[in-house]
């Protein structure tokens, strides 16, 4: 059996950072703002993971119709190019 999921050292810092940033804010539009950025990269990167598992499994119909990745969203689940609506933490 494989090794369970486990977050990076970076990864753990990064969420950390994320946080406190988050603990800071006390603007309701600003935090609702987020949220929302939040849930949109949470969706996407779950719809990449599916899209790999299609890819390596090779069929495009196992995990359902809902899961579709396109160039764009690709540049935004790059971590070396960070998330433009993110950046302000």
């Amino acid at each position: 059996m494989s090794e369970p999921l486990a977050l990076s050292l970076g990864q753990k810092f990064e969420l950390e950072r994320m946080n406190r940033a988050i603990d800071a804010t006390g603007d309701t539009q600003a935090l609702r703002g987020l949220a929302k950025q939040l849930l949109q990269a949470w969706q996407s990167q779950k719809a990449a993971t599916q899209w790999v598992m299609r890819q390596q499994l090779g069929g495009a119909s196992q995990f359902g119709s809902g899961a579709s990745l396109n160039a764009g969203m690709l540049e935004d689940l790059r971590p070396e190019l960070g998330h433009p609506g993110l950046d302000i933490l």
